[in-house]
């Protein structure tokens, strides 16, 4: 397995500060798309947690949904209280996380993001989340992605 990058090894010190079991892997080519990370993995599609920022109102808002969905902007809009939900600019991402698009991982943020954890995620035993860099990622649970995020537990899609 390649070394870690920068940003993957401060996901995995964070990762490993809040007692997260499972260690970051370092894919050798880049892994764009939830459906190439569980391709690479082994695992169903639904079983990727996309890790997406979105900006609301001018507030970044984390939203980790099954790589199976498309997140419902308006519904996510009226669960996080603001008028207008939409994906984030590359320097948006950036500013918000430290980390860039296509390999945010649900945290090691410069501060904590709102954030809605997609339910469906529940069925994976388990789930696949980015960890700071586009080739980067690592193990971990429904259960954990909500304790680690203190995120809430919804339905993304519409």
């Amino acid at each position: 397995m390649p070394p870690l990058h920068p940003n993957a090894q401060a996901v995995a010190d964070r990762l490993a500060a809040l007692e997260v079991a499972g260690q970051v892997h370092m894919f050798s080519e880049r892994v764009a798309t939830a459906a190439q990370a569980a391709e690479r993995l082994g695992v169903s599609i639904g079983a990727i947690a996309n890790s997406l920022v979105f900006d609301g109102d001018g507030r970044p808002f984390l939203i980790l949904a099954s790589g199976a969905h498309r997140v419902d902007t308006d519904k996510c809009a009226a669960l996080l209280g603001v008028q207008r939900l939409r994906r984030a600019t590359p320097e948006f991402v950036r500013a918000a996380t430290g980390q860039p698009i296509g390999g945010v991982a649900p945290v090691g943020h410069p501060q904590p993001l709102p954030t809605l954890v997609d339910v469906a995620l529940r069925q994976y035993e388990t789930v696949w989340a980015a960890a700071g860099h586009p080739n980067a990622s690592f193990p971990t649970t429904f259960d954990e992605l909500l304790r680690i995020t203190h995120g809430t537990a919804t339905e993304v899609a519409g």
